[in-house]
């Protein structure tokens, strides 16, 4: 088998070898551990809570292969000791099959992370799953559950205008959609947990504006995330949440997958040139 390489093909397939990288390194950035929360209160092993918190886990991750990118679930028989309620959500802009992949390793996590909890959180940087022994569907929570902020901006006022004009799109958001919103150099999104109203969506949203604003100051990238919504907005180029960073063994691992991705571009690379050469040095060559 022979491949002709052309100066068409060369600049095809680095663009291809890019965005497989960005791929990659989007999915893989998916499954950042953002932060945890479980109840004080625990159960005993064996007990029919645990039975029904295995249920709802196998149903949280076939769920997320066949149904969606959102679903809630209420498990046993109300008012028994053994009921479960819980919900999982992926961001809006993955893909199912990403979401289901997300949705896995969050199922993974939080039974290590929360033990025999009778409530546990855990958000993933792509996904959220929740469950927990009253019924908390539906009902609105400001709760502020984690913030990371990036170090000032160095910009002038225009940073604060671009800033505020995303926000002010975040927070008007009339739905539970993943929102996206940019202005100059700024971006930004947020979403609602899928079982609030418009309205509870949109107080949400709000109260995360404001403390995004409060807590995070002049931050030239913020996330801020409430028991039922979250926004972030960061400015171009910028990545480095340096204040409070993720789980550091996940990171290790994506920057891992990363370098042996750009390795193998590298080597691509190198290889396209070198037989680039050979064929313009053999005779017959152009």
């Amino acid at each position: 088998m022979f491949i002709i390489i052309t100066k068409t093909n060369h600049a095809t397939l680095l663009l291809l070898l890019l965005l497989l990288l960005l791929s990659i390194f989007s999915y893989a950035n998916s499954y950042v551990f953002i932060y945890a929360g479980c109840s004080q209160v625990k159960f005993q092993p064996s007990s029919p809570f645990e039975s029904s918190i295995n249920s709802f886990l196998t149903s949280v991750v076939s769920s997320s292969s066949q149904t969606g990118l959102y679903n809630t679930f209420t498990l046993g028989n109300s008012p028994s000791d053994s009921t479960i309620y819980g919900l999982y959500q992926c961001r809006g802009d993955l893909k199912p099959s990403d979401c289901n992949k997300c949705i896995q390793s969050a199922v993974t996590q939080i039974g290590l992370v929360c033990p025999y909890s009778y409530g546990a959180t855990l958000q993933l940087e792509g996904c959220y799953v929740r469950y927990e022994k009253f019924d908390f569907l539906g009902k609105p929570d400001n709760t502020v559950m984690y913030k990371r902020c990036s170090r000032s901006s160095s910009n002038d006022g225009e940073f604060y205008r671009r800033r505020d004009d995303v926000l002010a799109t975040l927070q008007g958001a009339v739905d539970t959609s993943f929102r996206v919103s940019s202005s100059g150099s700024v971006q930004g999104f947020g979403q609602c947990l899928g079982d609030l109203s418009s309205n509870d969506c949109s107080s949400c949203l709000s109260e995360g504006v404001k403390e995004l604003k409060t807590l995070c100051g002049e931050a030239a990238a913020a996330h801020v995330f409430l028991a039922k919504c979250y926004a972030e907005y960061w400015e171009a180029g910028y990545y480095d949440l340096s204040t409070q960073s993720s789980d550091p063994s996940n990171d290790d691992e994506v920057a891992k997958t990363i370098a042996i991705i750009v390795g193998i571009i590298g080597g691509v690379a190198v290889l396209i040139v070198l037989l680039s050469v050979c064929r313009k040095s053999a005779p017959g060559g152009k």
